[in-house]
């Protein structure tokens, strides 16, 4: 079974459109929808989590470029701002994957982007905001 945690951009003018089922039906693909926020004719994104073989992930991944849907690896849309970060570990005891950790020997935050699920939780209890989300609906608004 091959996986890919994914964050899809939709245009405006195909979010009315069954593109998830369409997935599931025509590329027999499952999927995660962990958080979404599109709304009819305004434009949207999707983090998901895609499942299936190999080839029918890449084929589901091509029909959904075709259809001008943006599709970004979870890894390319969140971060940690280095510059930003205080290493003060609030961010550690709220993570439910462990992407973010303390590091015992430097005493550091660690992110691995790897285990991240864009759950978001991290963003809030940062208080110098060093997690940064590209989907997030803010963003997408500008």
């Amino acid at each position: 079974m091959y996986k890919r945690l994914l964050v899809l951009h939709f245009p405006p003018d195909i979010t009315d459109k069954p593109i998830v089922c369409i997935l599931s039906r025509d590329f027999n693909l499952c999927f995660n929808i962990l958080k979404a926020e599109i709304l009819s004719g305004r434009e949207g994104y999707m983090v998901l989590e895609l499942s299936g073989e190999k080839r029918d992930v890449q084929d589901g991944l091509r029909f959904l470029k075709a259809h001008g849907i943006k599709v970004k690896p979870v890894e390319r849309e969140i971060r940690k701002n280095n510059e930003k970060c205080v290493h003060c570990g609030a961010c550690t005891g709220i993570c439910p994957t462990q992407a973010l950790y303390m590091d015992r020997n430097t005493w550091e935050v660690n992110f691995d982007v790897t285990k991240c699920t864009a759950c978001e939780f991290c963003v809030p209890v940062c208080p110098v905001r060093a997690m940064e989300i590209k989907f997030s609906r803010d963003n997408i608004l500008q």
